[in-house]
């Protein structure tokens, strides 16, 4: 009786890497699309003077912390918070800044940066507003303009960004990408999570 043995068969580099870069260009093709159909012509958006509102997205306490100081420079914008501090001590921040607690508007329905919008954005066309200040941390902002060009445009609504300084190192492309499909993805659908994602995906925030 004869074994044959056979050699130990290693992965095919060269496949695993062509895989891994359509991948990303099959995300990135998607994100270029949305940014295409959900930018909407300057024409077809309502130019302001100023902004209207700020828009803070939570996730690190120095962002309501410098909206806090941002609004007492506009102290006719009303404020609204994504996903943000726990509310009583959020509405501290703001009240040791002298923010009176009626301009602020909390909302806790976003789980990642994507719903930070998705959740928002029609309330925020409801009221009126056509163009927001958009703050977040300086290395997440790369991804949230993305996002707000995709989520928010799509309603007409324009924004400004306001960094906020941060000694965090820059996000990898792979998150702006892959939220951008997810926004591209909710406008043609109304949901945030395609199920390709979901299985594939290790954390959203």
């Amino acid at each position: 009786m004869f074994l044959r043995f056979l050699p130990k068969t290693e992965p095919n580099l060269t496949n695993l890497n062509r895989a891994s870069n359509f991948k990303y260009l099959f995300l990135l093709s998607i994100v270029a699309t949305s940014l295409c159909v959900g930018f909407k012509p300057a024409h077809q958006i309502k130019i302001t003077s100023s902004p209207e509102a700020l828009l803070v997205l939570g996730g690190h306490e120095e962002r309501e912390r410098y909206a806090a100081q941002l609004a007492q420079q506009h102290p006719d914008l009303p404020i609204w918070i994504s996903s943000g501090s726990p509310q009583a001590y959020a509405q501290e921040i703001f009240r040791n800044a002298g923010i009176k607690s009626d301009r602020l508007n909390f909302d806790y329905r976003a789980k990642d940066t994507v719903t930070n919008f998705t959740t928002l954005v029609d309330e925020l066309k409801a009221q009126g507003i056509d163009s927001v200040y958009l703050i977040t941390s300086e290395n997440h902002m790369r991804r949230a303009k993305i996002i707000g060009d995709i989520v928010l445009r799509s309603r007409g609504i324009n924004f400004q960004p306001i960094s906020v300084p941060s000694k965090n190192l820059p996000e990898p492309i792979e998150k702006t990408l892959r939220d951008g499909a997810r926004a591209f993805f909710w406008l043609i659908t109304g949901r945030t999570e395609p199920i390709l994602i979901q299985y594939g995906r290790h954390k959203l925030l």
